[in-house]
């Protein structure tokens, strides 16, 4: 069978469609602050996620919400073997 999507490299992040995920709004319980850096963690490249996090916390927003089984984004993050980038990203943001 064919592939329904194509995996796209290099692909291009302007600032708008990386501010664009700060309108990501969680369809459940999940906390909105959780659930839009998550997203942007699992769809971003660490350049584009370090300006998202700039962007989220002009915003006002909270690095250290939690999910709903009580996890950070970065304890999410801290167990992914290829990630350490984007936790360093985070706790400079001040996640914890």
């Amino acid at each position: 069978m064919k592939k329904d999507k194509e995996k796209v490299l290099d692909e291009v992040w302007t600032e708008e469609r990386v501010k664009s995920f700060l309108n990501v709004r969680s369809h459940d319980e999940v906390e909105e602050d959780f659930h839009m850096l998550l997203k942007a963690y699992q769809s971003m490249r660490a350049e584009d996620f370090a300006k998202f996090v700039d962007f989220f916390t002009t915003d006002g927003r909270s690095v250290n919400s939690r999910g709903p089984e009580g996890q950070t984004v970065l304890s999410i993050i801290e167990q992914h073997r290829r990630s350490g980038e984007y936790g360093d990203i985070l706790r400079q943001a001040g996640a914890e």
